[in-house]
């Protein structure tokens, strides 16, 4: 199963269960993610979901394992499907919460942007390569973040963003548990931190042990509906300029090349 479910408390935790791969996004593993998300949308009781990866990373990007297999019709289908999911929480009528640890890289970083509060575990670190093959995705959820010129900085440049930048430029709220900040090694701004055990387990288990369970369990000051009229008040005016923005730079030909240009100078590049 590539999504685990917990729902307790009006807490629903969505956790990215492919570590193997890093929870990188393949077709199946955003399919699944979407479904839990709306499933989770669509019962009343839920306020808050909340998006984990088990493993050691939140989610490393878009799955390049089947790249030589696909067309650029097919690979645009893909990031079209990614696109509508970021939107989908980004719009959501709940509070959305995102926990990052290890490599949270290109669609993965994208997610943890869109939603509305975002915490750090030790040696996070968050990276937006894609427009190094073209292709213009999350940009504007990233600039609401932190900044339009600290976002195009960002992602013209794929930039290693750390944890002490993240809190720093209010991409991140906080650490996730209290005590990690310590154990980070990057002195961040405003903070405190212990490594986590268990970065792996199942998301219950994750709930009992973690400050931010007991922080997101208290429900938002504002019901539901309200929660959703902000947000299509505040974010549903850009939603198909964004989709738009997306597809024009997916559908310049050449993509498939372009992606794995990119790839091998990565690889050439850990080589070296």
């Amino acid at each position: 199963m590539s999504v685990n479910t917990d729902r307790h408390d009006g807490l629903a935790i969505i956790s990215l269960a492919v570590p193997g791969r890093g929870n990188a996004l393949s077709p199946a593993l955003v399919a699944a993610a979407d479904e839990a998300l709306q499933s989770a949308l669509a019962d009343r009781s839920v306020h808050t979901v909340t998006f984990v990866g088990e493993g050691r990373h939140l989610c490393t990007g878009f799955d390049l394992a089947d790249l030589n297999s696909l067309d650029d019709g097919a690979l645009l289908w893909r990031f079209v499907a990614i696109e509508q999911f970021l939107q989908r929480i980004w719009l959501a009528p709940v509070r959305t919460a995102a926990i990052a640890q290890g490599s949270t890289f290109g669609a993965g970083a994208d997610l943890f942007a869109a939603c509305d509060e975002r915490w750090l575990r030790a040696g996070a670190r968050f990276r937006f390569p894609g427009a190094g093959f073209g292709l213009v995705l999350g940009t504007r959820r990233l600039a609401d973040r932190v900044g339009t010129d600290r976002a195009r900085r960002w992602v013209a440049f794929a930039q290693t963003v750390g944890a002490g930048e993240a809190l720093a430029s209010g991409f991140a709220n906080g650490w996730a548990q209290a005590g990690e900040a310590e154990s980070d090694g990057e002195a961040p701004a405003g903070g405190r931190e212990r490594p986590v055990e268990g970065a792996s387990a199942a998301p219950e288990r994750l709930a009992a042990q973690d400050d931010w369970s007991s922080r997101l369990a208290r429900p938002p000051s504002v019901d539901r509906d309200t929660q959703g009229a902000l947000n299509r008040a505040s974010r549903a005016d850009l939603a198909d300029a964004d989709l738009a923005a997306l597809v024009r730079s997916a559908a310049r030909p050449g993509l498939r090349a372009r992606i794995e240009a990119y790839r091998n100078a990565l690889a050439g590049a850990r080589a070296r």
